[in-house]
């Protein structure tokens, strides 16, 4: 036999993928069709036996209860990963940049499967649940999960973009309720409305510093320049465009806030009165 063309071997070793890689492109592919089962036969066949309600909602606000009903199981089931991998994944905690990604590889692979997903059901059914935000959010979220995924890198950062996911059930809560009929100064409203608040300012806000000095403490190292530069501006570009959309979210649901709160004091203030002329 002739000897192989080392540029054809090349080309071999980098079709060939690995079986780990193998395992998360089943996740991802898996999770992809899971979130679509969800969307289209899971969701409404529960909510038809759980909320009455359910079919009293037109044809759009049925295909965005399924599609934020779906969005909470995928923020529960990754949510809790994650802060699992953040509480005992030493791997990943000691060297953020290139720490063992076994696990935040398969949090990830979850994720993208989700955000294809829903990417598909967004342009899909546009009129009813299209929105640029969230093209850009998942895009963005994408864009950097490739190189996590592609090259293991930044399993640390990526995983501590998830912890953004535990806000998700209590703003998909408020939808539900309003779409309900729940009034906005109903005690259960409100109870959510002041969780959501404080529960988005802790995992999207106040953690900013902490990530932001994490990243400040990396920078310029080995470990840093050993990150490509697609790498590097993925990392950086897509956490700034992800701060910048979770500021604006945040000061949407305070104003929210403080107006639901404001009502409910003002029906209290009222009923007061009312049973003092009584």
């Amino acid at each position: 036999m002739g000897d192989v063309n080392p540029f054809v071997l090349n080309l071999r070793g980098r079709a060939a993928m690995d079986p780990f890689s193998q395992l998360i492109l089943a996740i991802s592919v898996t999770s992809f069709f899971t979130f679509q089962w969800l969307f289209h036969s899971a969701s409404p066949w529960v909510s038809t036996r759980v909320s009455a309600g359910f079919l009293r909602l037109n044809h759009k606000q049925r295909i965005e209860w399924n599609s934020r009903t779906v969005s909470t199981f995928h923020a529960l089931v990754v949510g809790l990963f994650c802060l699992y991998i953040l509480l005992f994944d030493d791997a990943v905690n000691e060297d953020p940049v290139w720490g063992d990604p076994t696990l935040v590889k398969i949090n990830v692979g979850i994720t993208t499967g989700y955000l294809i997903s829903d990417l598909l059901l967004i342009f899909y059914y546009w009129k009813a649940i299209g929105d640029k935000f969230f093209v850009i959010h998942h895009l963005a979220a994408l864009y950097a999960y490739y190189y996590v995924l592609g090259q293991g890198m930044l399993p640390y950062f990526a995983n501590f973009r998830l912890l953004a996911e535990f806000s998700t059930p209590c703003v998909n809560q408020r939808w539900f309720f309003e779409v309900l009929g729940y009034p906005k100064s109903s005690k259960p409203n409100i109870a959510n409305g002041v969780m959501m608040a404080a529960i988005f300012f802790l995992v999207r806000i106040a953690v900013m510093p902490v990530y932001y000095s994490r990243m400040y403490t990396v920078y310029g190292t080995e470990a840093f320049y050993r990150v490509s530069w697609g790498g590097r501006s993925a990392w950086i570009f897509s956490s700034f465009c992800l701060d910048i959309m979770n500021v604006m979210w945040m000061h949407k649901i305070a104003r929210g806030c403080y107006k639901v709160l404001r009502s409910g004091r003002r029906r209290k203030a009222d009923a007061q009165e009312n049973g003092k002329t009584e």
